[in-house]
């Protein structure tokens, strides 16, 4: 058993740790080792009979929430001020960390794999169905019900469907702009001074026009589409369902109703895509070290993101852009992953699951609370200018994230953007369509190792693949190669059988 154990956790760090995308997180040691049913409920009766004793006693539990980004420069004070409010409100206090953007990818590992003990973990797609299947986290099916009814009447069935997996609910999904939408986003001062119709354009294809006017323009050191390692081409493969398996090689097209598991990079629209930006990369329109460079420049001239119409006020001032305006390429389209997006689970060692479900429904649903975790302390870092809009005093909490903590729909807006941006969101949820497969997990179990893998070599080749710095007509072939060398058709073989299982085919 130890030695499956050990296996299964090395199989998770290859699996999750590398690449243009996902990375995360999980629980400790005992929990993720994929255990038997008896140590499972061994470890739940310990943590549940240690909440007990502990709220029998008066003691006010600590919540140990880890999440992504970075924390303010007045941490100490920001959480005192939180832990008050809390502590009052629900009895409970926190004890809020970040782990860097840039280190996020082994960060998570480090926690899961040491033992370290905390509560609450950020996640995202793939994480979540790797480690909730290997026991890392808590089933939540039957508490939330009785521990936080509030939260599960908030989040619509949609999107708990989307975070439901075989064996029960391990996650509290946070309830933004979960049906993916996507956007060509343009400076708006480029399409005034080269007179560009934007609305017309929501193809790559057309794309390239816009890319040659500006840059004859603006001159050969100017690049209109600059991207970094962290920050590829966005949505390379949103018109496939990669099935939460963290291998953006294989998926079913969301179109196909005959749900037939394929490897996307055979595809003639991933690769068309890939050719458009490997010519881009050859002609200086994509800065040269994009392949390689870390760091995000402000201002960008173009981009392509995920959002809703209204967030161009947002990106504008987080890019420090005057305006940008949108065009809108795909969606809106409830997917799995789309809702996997931003989860937030409760460790299976935890010893306060209840309370650490009771402070993910109340920063959930209660504005204040909401408030206070996005924008830190009222009359310091924010104040408030009208019902649900704030003004922000300085930049303290800039780098913090704050998609990642919970719902944008009891957060308050930021004054500049769109007033009704939140139900403009509420609105593309209620519109967005759902494919057959919503709620679909693949088991990663019986092909662990051959995804792990798969992604591995994935990893070698993403980065200069998705920037453009490598030519696909040369790189898919040897992918595709050394994949299957490695087990990409017992991937897919498995995929496919899971797929018509769920269907009932």
């Amino acid at each position: 058993m130890k030695k499956k154990i050990i296996a299964g956790l090395l199989a998770a760090m290859m699996l999750f740790t590398a690449g243009c995308g996902g990375a995360g997180t999980s629980s400790a040691d005992t929990a993720a080792g994929g255990g038997s049913a008896e140590e499972a409920a061994a470890v739940e009766n310990a943590s549940g009979s240690a909440e007990a004793a502990a709220e029998s006693s008066g003691e006010v539990p600590t919540i140990i929430w880890w999440n992504v980004g970075s924390l303010p420069t007045n941490a100490d004070a920001w959480e005192e001020e939180v832990n008050k409010y809390l502590e009052s409100e629900i009895g409970v206090r926190v004890d809020y960390r970040a782990i860097p953007w840039g280190d996020w990818p082994t960060k998570h590992n480090t926690i899961i794999n040491s033992g370290e003990y905390f509560d609450i973990m950020f996640v995202d797609v793939g994480l979540y169905n790797q480690f909730a299947s290997m026991g890392a986290f808590a089933d939540l099916t039957d508490l939330l019900p009785t521990a936080a009814p509030k939260l599960q009447e908030f989040i619509p069935e949609e999107i708990w469907q989307g975070v439901t997996t075989r064996d029960g609910i391990f996650a509290v999904p946070t309830y933004k702009d979960c049906a993916r939408t996507s956007f060509f986003v343009f400076d708006k001062q480029y399409i005034d001074k080269y007179n560009i119709d934007y609305e017309s354009i929501d193809t790559m294809e057309e794309l390239d026009s816009y890319f040659r006017t500006i840059k004859a323009g603006e001159g050969d050191s100017y690049y209109p589409l600059q991207m970094t390692t962290a920050l590829c081409w966005n949505g390379l493969f949103e018109n496939y369902d990669t099935l939460g398996g963290s291998l953006d090689a294989v998926g079913v097209r969301l179109d196909d109703e005959d749900y037939q598991v394929v490897c996307t990079l055979e595809q003639p629209d991933i690769q068309e895509n890939l050719n458009w930006l490997h010519t881009w990369y050859m002609d200086g329109i994509t800065n040269p070290d994009a392949n390689v460079q870390t760091e995000t420049n402000r201002q960008r001239p173009f981009f392509k993101a995920v959002g809703w119409p209204g967030a161009v006020a947002s990106w504008a001032i987080s890019e420090g852009v005057d305006e940008y305006v949108a065009t809108k390429v795909f969606g809106p389209s409830y997917t799995t992953e789309s809702i996997q997006g931003s989860l937030n689970c409760i460790s299976a060692n935890s010893e306060h699951k209840e309370a650490a479900l009771k402070l993910l429904e109340f920063v959930n649903t209660d504005h204040k609370a909401r408030d206070m975790f996005a924008y830190g302390i009222e009359g310091e870092n924010f104040e408030y200018v009208e019902d649900n809009v704030v003004r922000l005093l300085d930049d303290v909490f800039s780098a913090i994230s704050t998609y990642s903590q919970a719902s944008f729909f009891t957060m308050s807006t930021v004054e500049g953007n769109q007033k009704d941006q939140y139900e403009e969101i509420k609105e593309q949820n209620e519109a967005a369509t759902s494919t057959a497969l919503l709620g679909f997990t693949l088991n990663m179990e019986p092909i662990m190792d051959e995804l792990a893998a798969c992604r591995t070599v994935w990893s070698k080749y993403s980065n200069d693949l998705t920037t453009g710095a490598s030519d696909p007509n040369e790189v898919i072939p040897q992918i595709i190669k050394e994949m299957k060398s490695v087990g990409l058709d017992t991937v897919m073989e498995e995929a496919q059988r899971q797929v018509d299982e769920f269907l009932g085919k």
